[in-house]
């Protein structure tokens, strides 16, 4: 349930992320709403996967899959294109969390 709870966080901070991106600064106010909704979501999920998994374990995974997400989300929607290290960068930090999952004994409860 954990793993649900941490999933559901990201995709709460992604779309807090990126309506802080529409909000111009706190200038708009739906998008500023759904900045302080999806953030209040996504941390109180966050609280609930700390029961289970440790908070260096669960900040890793939140992080970078909200990296990842954020990166694409701001090609397709906000057309910010990344160059070749910024690229290789992000999957360096998909491969760290696909390490910790497949053989860190650590994410195991």
């Amino acid at each position: 349930m954990h793993y649900l709870y941490l999933i559901i966080a990201v995709a709460a901070e992604t779309i807090g992320t990126s309506a802080l991106q529409a909000s111009q600064q706190f200038t708009r106010p739906i998008p500023s709403v759904v900045v302080v909704v999806s953030y209040a979501l996504a941390f109180y999920l966050l609280s609930l996967t700390l029961r289970t998994m440790p908070v260096g374990i669960m900040y890793a995974m939140w992080s970078g899959l909200g990296i990842v997400l954020i990166a694409l989300i701001g090609y397709a929607v906000f057309g910010q294109k990344l160059d070749l290290p910024a690229v290789i960068g992000i999957a360096m930090i998909l491969a760290g969390i696909v390490v910790i999952n497949l053989f860190s004994a650590t994410t195991r409860h």
